[in-house]
């Protein structure tokens, strides 16, 4: 009977043992799935993920037409030269970090235009970027699709991709490339060609390598170029690989700009999942852009952090702490204690358009939590003599919203730009670009 009594004592401390490891993991719990067999995740803070509307919880947004002295911002003056540099301050210090002095220097080649593509509708040419004084470590390719009937600039969407290199198949849109795989979510180019637009292909990684920066045999990126000597990794409130890749697609919109072929005025960039967080915070910094699409961005990008839903604070800090400053880890749990929301990050595009997109099958990326963002940023989008979401309650599913100066598509399917999203973005940059 002692014998028995010690075994259930020693079963009880492995049950226990295995549950505190459990709440030390963000991977998948494999008893647990919701009602509708979705899988749950643990994260190191114990929190567990919610999929269920009731159990949101109550949060309350920061604000974004209050200074921080308590002063209310009433008119676009204020918002411009006071509140929008104050809620910047509060990114950088914060989520995405600051820009090092000492970011590398960038110099550009682009190639002679190729011509007979798409049945001669369209010129490619290819704009090769090096970051830093050797122009053989951190070197950038962006693939460049022109109209060849244009008779002058044309507007451009900038398209930051997953997979992508230099193409060397000849007569093909499609890239022909010895060491990647292809762009595996490239546009329609023959749509967007149609439109009047220029359309330029951007392999994310190519400017910063999206992983932790102790994993052995990281290659080089732009923020091992900006380290000073001896230093060994960059500081708490230096550049994650996000503001990376914004910093590096602003660099290369400094080329698009001086193009005689692009329209320097009407120049829209995209991206997805985590490229989507990169483009709505390169949108927030670089004024020159005309609109930004920015497809499932969720947690951290587009969907309110504080909404427990989904993809959390805890989950981007543990699994992916290289995409932001140090300072993001004290957030860890605390999600209300940020003093920025991503209403915030929405409203820092104003006055320029913004188009978003989720999915029903993405419940991680939270989409009814990106929309409910997208309708506090328009606030500010009112305040500067533009249109907001025009509607508070939904989404619609299936039913683009592109009435205002912010825009919105719920599709039905997963976490992903589909062509129904291509055609209402589209439709969207219409108002903008023609």
């Amino acid at each position: 009977m002692r014998y028995t009594s010690i075994l259930r004592v020693l079963l009880a401390i492995v049950i226990i043992s295995s549950i505190s490891l459990d709440a030390q993991t963000s991977q998948p719990v494999a008893s647990l799935k919701d009602a509708n067999g979705n899988s749950l995740k643990r994260a190191k803070t114990g929190h567990l993920t919610n999929y269920d509307e009731s159990k949101v919880g109550t949060y309350i947004l920061p604000s974004l037409l209050t200074l921080t002295n308590g002063q209310s911002v009433t008119d676009a003056a204020t918002w411009l030269n006071v509140r929008r540099p104050e809620i910047l301050k509060l990114y950088k210090d914060n989520i995405y970090g600051y820009i090092p002095t000492r970011a590398p220097s960038v110099r550009y080649e682009i190639s002679e235009p190729e011509t007979g593509l798409l049945n001669n509708t369209v010129i490619r040419k290819i704009l090769t970027v090096h970051f830093g004084p050797d122009t053989s470590t951190t070197v950038a390719h962006v693939v460049i699709y022109l109209p060849a009937s244009a008779k002058g600039p044309v507007p451009l969407l900038v398209h930051m991709t997953f997979a992508g290199a230099y193409p060397t198949k000849p007569n093909s849109v499609e890239p022909d490339l010895p060491h990647k795989s292809p762009f595996i979510e490239l546009g329609p180019i023959d749509e967007i060609i149609a439109h009047g637009y220029g359309y330029a292909v951007i392999h994310y990684t190519e400017i910063e390598p999206d992983m932790a920066w102790s994993k052995p045999g990281r290659p080089v990126g732009v923020r091992s170029l900006a380290l000073a000597q001896g230093q060994a990794e960059p500081g708490k409130q230096d550049w994650g690989s996000i503001s990376a890749w914004a910093w590096g697609v602003s660099k290369m919109i400094d080329y698009f700009v001086a193009d005689p072929s692009i329209d320097s005025k009407k120049i829209g960039l995209l991206g997805h999942s985590r490229l989507g967080k990169t483009v709505i915070w390169t949108g927030a910094q670089d004024t020159r852009l005309a609109l930004v699409f920015s497809s499932c961005a969720g947690e951290l990008g587009t969907s309110l952090a504080r909404r427990d839903y989904g993809e959390t604070v805890d989950d981007m800090a543990e699994n992916f702490p290289h995409q932001f400053c140090g300072s993001i880890q004290k957030f860890r749990g605390k999600w209300n204690s940020m003093p920025v929301d991503t209403h915030m990050i929405i409203a820092l595009n104003a006055p320029h358009p913004v188009f978003i997109t989720g999915g029903t099958k993405d419940l991680w990326a939270d989409p009814k939590g990106e929309f409910l963002a997208e309708v506090e940023a328009g606030s500010v989008y009112r305040l500067l003599g533009k249109k907001d979401l025009g509607e508070t309650e939904g989404p619609p599913l299936d039913k683009p919203l592109t009435s205002g100066d912010l825009g919105f598509h719920f599709h039905t399917g997963g976490h992903a730009i589909l062509p129904a999203d291509w055609a209402a973005f589209l439709s969207f940059a219409d108002k903008y670009l023609k």
